[in-house]
């Protein structure tokens, strides 16, 4: 008895998975989007532009320095008796001026600090949103070209089995059905892969867009594909993690800093202020209109300037209702920040428990569609299976191949979207993955 197996099916998939030289990893393509993607790059501008900023806070506690220089020359002409001569003089002066006691300029400062910290936290989300968009890109264009090679295997096996039904109908073993059955079946997959191709093509503009590739050629996964366990198997220690280490959660957490400490500058609008000034000038005069000799002033002064606010309208007093209101409003973000970022790790964790159970599930599911196709084939050799059968085992196995093909990326992918959930996740995670790809 001749034995049905998919021999088509594994040279297809086989040449599918043989890749280029030039095909490059999942670490490859990321390196590629850092230096090209455009959201991350402006992320990365605004983070340096940030810096700049904050460190602007901290000129309101440092001394300033400024320089001044002029110079003049007059014309005296008197008519009767007659006078006529020029004068004139050269100015230099310095000034200095360093805060003593401004409470609010030292609250300001503080705020660059944290300022550093928030655009700190901001690149960090902006590199995780990065990695976590390479790897979906990526992981669509495996899938979807395990969807185009499951669809054409399904063309070849269709076509064997129309081409059957064929001869058995011209030499009068089978009815007119089941070639009818047959084509229809086999039209149908011929849409099935232009959809595909489509799709195939679709994905792979995405990741070159991304990645800014003319034509990445992403490596599929090693066979037999073993995925790496969930660690630690347990939610609790994933969502104390993020509550110390959430890029989100030190925004809310430094945006509650810097409004305490706006909070503070309106306290500080009717504290008194002191500064100490300096000042230095060097004057040479060449004459004057009573005299035509020269002389020199050297004038120096050092004060003290004291300033004590009595009253302004009663705009310090609302300014400060102001700032208490909204320290109030960063405290109850921080919260809910916190609470968003502990769903959504619990979400992710759990997605990843479902995302197993259907990888198992399918694996199973696989054997045994691949087992009923194998008894539909022999049934209909000898008589006790109609050819609609075997066309039905033949699309439920590699719809299942396809599901479980993308049930492992999506377990892959989630791993990512969970630690970026709980904000541990860093450009060195990818490599676990990597390492499960073809070398």
């Amino acid at each position: 008895m001749k034995s049905f197996r998919l021999l088509p099916l594994m040279v297809a998939v086989g040449a599918a998975l043989s890749l280029p030289a030039q095909a490059q990893s999942l670490i490859d393509l990321y390196q590629s989007a850092r230096s090209f993607d455009a959201a991350f790059l402006s992320a990365k501008s605004q983070f340096d532009a940030s810096l700049a900023k904050a460190d602007q806070a901290r000129a309101a506690i440092l001394p300033t320095v400024g320089m001044s220089a002029n110079v003049s020359r007059s014309l005296f002409i008197v008519d009767k008796p007659p006078i006529d001569y020029t004068y004139g003089s050269q100015n230099v002066g310095l000034s200095a001026s360093q805060p003593l006691y401004r409470p609010a300029n030292w609250a300001l400062a503080s705020q660059g600090e944290k300022q550093v910290g928030l655009a700190q936290a901001q690149l960090v989300m902006a590199e995780q949103d990065l990695v976590v968009r390479v790897s979906q890109a990526y992981f669509d264009v495996l899938a979807a070209a395990d969807n185009l090679t499951f669809v054409q295997a399904q063309k070849a096996a269709v076509a064997e089995q129309l081409a059957s039904a064929k001869r058995n109908f011209e030499v009068g073993t089978a009815t007119i059905t089941d070639t009818r059955e047959a084509q229809a079946q086999y039209d149908l997959v011929l849409a099935q892969e232009v959809a595909a191709d489509y799709d195939l093509r679709v994905k792979k503009l995405a990741l070159d867009q991304l990645t800014g590739k003319s034509d990445a050629q992403p490596k599929a996964l090693a066979a037999p594909v073993l995925l790496p366990p969930l660690a630690p198997a347990v939610v609790g220690p994933w969502v104390s993690q993020s509550e110390a280490a959430h890029p989100g959660i030190m925004q809310a957490q430094m945006a509650l800093d810097i409004a305490q400490l706006e909070t503070q500058k309106a306290q500080a609008a009717s504290k008194p202020t002191l500064d100490l000034n300096a000042n230095y000038n060097v004057t040479q005069n060449n004459g004057n209109q009573q005299s035509v000799y020269d002389f020199r002033t050297n004038v120096g002064s050092l004060t003290l300037a004291f300033n004590l606010p009595l009253f302004a309208g009663y705009s310090i007093q609302n300014r400060l209702k102001e700032t208490l209101a909204l320290e109030e409003k960063a405290r109850s973000d921080l919260e809910g920040t916190k609470r968003l970022v502990s769903q959504g790790t619990r979400t992710a964790f759990f997605g990843i428990l479902s995302g197993q159970g259907q990888v198992k599930a399918l694996e199973a599911a696989e054997i045994s569609s691949q087992s009923a196709l194998d008894a539909n084939k022999l049934g209909y050799q000898v008589g006790v299976r109609i050819n609609i059968d075997v066309l039905n085992s033949q699309s439920q196995l590699f719809s299942t191949k396809a599901k479980l093909a993308q049930a492992r990326y999506n377990v892959l992918l989630g791993g990512l979207k969970l630690r970026q959930a709980n904000g541990t996740l860093t450009a060195d995670d990818l490599q676990e993955v990597n390492t499960l790809l073809v070398k």
